[in-house]
């Protein structure tokens, strides 16, 4: 089976790494804890958040790994996890379509910290055999998130109902997508 790498080199100061359980327990839960109201309005997993949550979370990591279900990173800024990401396939997907989904620490925030490990994601499940669509997905009130695949190319997909789970949510996400062919197209752009 085809897994992205553990470790992967975004550029100068930025990492993205496998989460390792018991040893980012301590940083992650701090790094939570202080991005509690930034996170609540979105995440709906912030209203549960607990130590044993962040614990079991991160013990589960290695096992979607290993099935290759999902692919959780820490998202690491000059030594320090400033977030997290993943590279993930939904149950109700089709089978070449993986999502991609972040969420940042307050103060790593515009510097381009999403955008860059969004990137870096995108170009990760493109290498996984059999991906042809990359997707992202939010509440179509949360414009923070969907700045980043505006930035990336990505384009406007479908709206579909959701139920708001989170205090912000409205019941309505936006679901972004990017196919292989127009990832390599910007990526020739870019290149040129």
């Amino acid at each position: 089976m085809d897994l992205p790498p553990r470790v992967i080199e975004v550029d100068e100061g930025l990492t993205l790494r496998a989460f390792e359980a018991e040893a980012d327990l301590p940083e992650l839960f701090r790094v939570i804890e202080e991005s509690l109201e930034h996170l609540r309005p979105w995440m709906p997993w912030v209203a549960e958040h607990s130590l044993a949550r962040t614990a079991d979370f991160l013990a589960r990591r290695a096992e979607l790994w290993a099935r290759g279900d999902g692919f959780a990173y820490a998202i690491v800024l000059d030594g320090a996890i400033v977030g997290a990401c993943g590279l993930f396939r939904r149950d109700d997907a089709q089978d070449d379509v993986r999502e991609i989904g972040y969420w940042l620490h307050p103060a790593a925030t515009g510097r381009g910290v999403a955008t860059r490990t969004a990137r870096c994601l995108v170009d990760q499940a493109f290498r996984l055999p059999g991906v042809d669509i990359v997707e992202v997905v939010h509440d179509v009130a949360n414009l923070a998130s969907g700045a980043v695949p505006a930035r990336l190319g990505f384009s406007e997909y479908l709206r579909r109902p959701n139920e708001p789970l989170a205090p912000a949510e409205t019941g309505e996400d936006q679901v972004w997508r990017l196919t292989r062919g127009e990832a390599w197209a910007s990526a020739a752009t870019e290149a040129s």
